[in-house]
């Protein structure tokens, strides 16, 4: 971990993801960020996303709404509305530019108007940043999951990186991988073509149909 001693720029933002690292605040209201570089990765097998038999009967019934980009900053938000948190407002400022130039997304569910789940975050080539994920109602972020892994099968991505391993993240497939292989990965992800907004909308029932073809 190394501090940074300027201030921060989207486009410094997507170069260190390019060679591997990512910034964090130590608390929302720190002045300044710091570089992470864990020796172990966490990451999403975009082929190995575990859906409980629960967790498949919620999807099924489809009292909910999946948007993506409808409310990003909201999300980003929710996300950091917590006691502790390593999104300060440098970084919320940087999303949103990140964002208005096509780099950061939202996985949005949605129900009774209101946001009840969801994650953002950052593409670059064939790999998918996520930052971070919320609920504001049960299973809202795990329902997130399952559409965003669908979503980036379908628009070519290759890696989706979690950045540390939560036992959430490892109770719907997540695991841990080396450094080494991590950039392996990611070398590989960044020069392949992908577009998060381009898939067309999909069913749960489609959804879950793919999942059982792929387990």
């Amino acid at each position: 971990m190394s501090k940074t001693t300027h201030a921060l720029t989207p486009e410094m933002l997507l170069g260190g993801y390019a060679s591997g690292i990512f910034p964090m605040a130590m608390s929302r209201d720190a002045h300044e960020l710091h570089w992470f570089d864990p020796p172990r990765r966490g990451v999403m097998p975009l082929d190995g996303l575990h859906i409980s038999h629960s967790l498949r009967k919620r999807i099924r019934r489809w009292d909910y709404l999946v948007r993506i980009n409808s409310a990003f900053g909201e999300v980003v938000r929710a996300c950091a509305e917590r006691p502790e948190t390593w999104i300060n407002d440098e970084l919320v400022e940087i999303y949103q530019s990140l964002h208005d130039a096509g780099h950061a997304h939202s996985m949005e569910i949605w129900q009774d108007g209101a946001l009840a789940g969801g994650i953002f975050g950052i593409a670059l080539g064939g790999a998918f940043f996520g930052e971070s994920m919320f609920s504001r109602r049960r299973d809202g972020s795990k329902l997130a999951m399952v559409w965003l892994v669908d979503r980036l099968r379908r628009a070519g991505f290759t890696l989706f990186d979690t950045q540390y391993l939560t036992s959430h993240l490892a109770s719907l497939g997540g695991v841990e991988i080396p450094r080494a292989r991590y950039i392996e990965q990611l070398q590989k992800a960044l020069l392949t073509p992908a577009d998060f907004t381009a898939p067309p909308p999909v069913t749960p029932q489609l959804i879950l149909q793919r999942k059982s073809q792929t387990s």
